[in-house]
């Protein structure tokens, strides 16, 4: 048997329809103990569908006699508790909620079931008086647009025909209308499929909207039309990707520009919409993107990566090669900055004929826990229980602990972006999983393994990487050559002088 929660109430017999009962509350009840799956205890369900005048306990009774009518044996009840036993019961809420862990995994066909679980939760089934229930379903609908939402975005990022995919986007806009992803998703594909006049429609539209909410307009959805008109040079224009890990998260990444690929390692919190046009970032993406073609990508539990992967370094090092594989890259130079240095460097010791050039900027061999003296490792312990405490808040505070480190001479406007960027980019618990993880990173034996041609940079008093950890890492690179920069930022501004020095060295470098 099937029980269809989204959409219309349904419920089929070998595909057949099968006559629910008249009462809204019993309908509603049996609504609510699928979901549950679980004993419910009487006065709770009593509590959820009838008034105390009325008589709660003979009502919950008439009911469950008409469900037992209705399932037979699925129906359990004792004087204690009432459940359902979904063994030969398909639920397609069951179904839906499952998605995101296995969406990474799923073939196009299971893509596809997925896709049809459309509908709104229990649509059409509202009861007066009974705020609690008309509680609960708000907050199951609320769930279900997002697991819906979640499975257009899968498909969308799939190597498939713009015209099979644009009905999903056009899905994922309409689950989520203010979501910058979904309307540059949109966007993108009506280019594709060579609808130019409705892609302009629909990235004005989908300007305002996203405007209306307060959120940050992706770069993708400025009008190039315009830009054209106005004499202005084109705006450089990113389009976001998914692939699966080996594992099965699902991972997020971009390509801008044209010409040889350079991937940029991930390092410390990044978010490929977010970061694109940002004051801390848009001059590497501008600077790197000139005359290349420039892969990014979100590590694992952040950005539009998945958060609920699990975290370690070995992962990182097969998300960059899952990345690259589904980019169709064969051979390639490397951009990393701070810990995507390791990352880079164990990957080129794995891949040594994949790699052309390497470029390291800011970066370790070694995390603080396996390389830092007793005060320092105390000090970084103290900064992960504020990570753990802080992190989430509305207050920066916390953040910005962070900030001053990363960009001690940087603009207000850096600043707050930086700040902005943390809350944002990952959950609480990642930010501090993701300190533990890095803090133990230590590809030292590796470096003299290294046979790609290598240029490392290094800010003179970084106040996160020390100097020292970048210059070791140079002189046991075998033939590395490296810059020291004038600088105290971890992550170069445009306006310093160093940043133009080191970007000069770095195209003759790759050149």
């Amino acid at each position: 048997m099937e029980l269809r929660l989204l959409g219309p109430m349904a419920l089929l017999r070998d595909g057949q329809p099968v006559p629910l009962p008249a009462s809204r509350k019993t309908r509603a009840l049996l609504a609510y103990l699928a979901v549950s799956g679980k004993p419910e205890r009487r006065e709770r369900l009593c509590q959820l569908f009838w008034e105390m005048p009325d008589d709660p306990k003979g009502a919950l009774r008439w009911s469950l006699s008409k469900l037992r009518g209705l399932l037979g044996e699925a129906v359990l009840a004792d004087r204690e508790t009432a459940r359902l036993d979904l063994a030969g019961l398909t639920v397609d809420w069951h179904v839906l909620r499952a998605a995101p862990r296995v969406l990474g995994r799923a073939g196009p066909a299971e893509l596809d079931q997925l896709a049809r679980k459309r509908g709104e939760f229990l649509e059409g089934l509202e009861l007066t008086n009974c705020d609690s229930f008309s509680a609960w379903v708000i907050a199951q609908r609320g769930d279900v647009r997002a697991w819906q939402a979640a499975v257009c975005a899968e498909l969308t990022g799939r190597d498939l025909p713009a015209d099979d995919l644009l009905p999903h986007a056009r899905a994922w806009t309409e689950l989520d209308p203010a979501s910058p992803d979904a309307a540059a998703t949109l966007v993108r594909l009506l280019d594709a499929a060579g609808r130019g006049t409705e892609a302009e429609q629909q990235r004005d539209l989908s300007v305002r909207r996203i405007q209306d909410g307060g959120a940050h307009v992706p770069t993708e959805l400025r009008s190039v039309a315009a830009a054209r008109e106005a004499g202005e040079a084109e705006p450089l224009v990113q389009h976001v990707h998914f692939c699966s890990a080996s594992d099965g998260a699902r991972l997020a990444y971009s390509i801008v520009g044209d010409g040889p690929p350079l991937v940029k390692a991930a390092n410390w919190l990044n978010h490929l919409e977010f970061d694109f046009d940002s004051p801390v970032w848009q001059h590497w993406i501008a600077g790197f993107s000139d005359g290349r073609s420039l892969l990014r990508y979100d590590e694992r539990g952040n950005g539009l990566s998945d958060w609920q992967a699990s975290l370690s370094f070995d992962a990182f090092v097969d998300d960059l090669e899952s990345v690259v594989d589904a980019a169709g890259l064969d051979r390639f130079d490397m951009l990393a900055i701070s810990q995507g240095a390791s990352v880079a460097v164990a990957y080129a010791v794995r891949h040594p004929e994949r790699v052309r050039r390497l470029i390291i900027y800011g970066g370790y061999a070694a995390g603080w826990r396996t390389r830092a003296s007793p005060a320092e490792i105390a000090r970084r312990q103290a900064m992960l229980d504020l990570t753990r405490e802080g992190w989430g808040l509305d207050n920066p505070a916390f953040r910005q602990m962070f900030t001053s480190l990363f960009l001690p001479h940087s603009s207000p406007d850096q600043q707050k972006w930086f700040n902005e960027l943390q809350r944002m980019t990952t959950s609480p618990e990642n930010a501090e999983l993701l300190q533990r993880v890095l803090s133990r990173i230590d590809v030292r034996s590796l470096l003299g393994e290294v046979t790609t041609p290598t240029l490392i940079a290094h800010s003179t008093t970084d106040a996160v990487i020390p100097f020292e950890a970048g210059r070791g890492m140079a002189a046991r690179i075998p033939g590395a050559r490296f810059i020291a920069i004038d600088s105290p930022n971890h992550l170069l501004m445009a306006e310093e002088p160093g940043w133009l020095k080191f970007l000069a060295a770095a195209k003759e470098f790759l050149a």
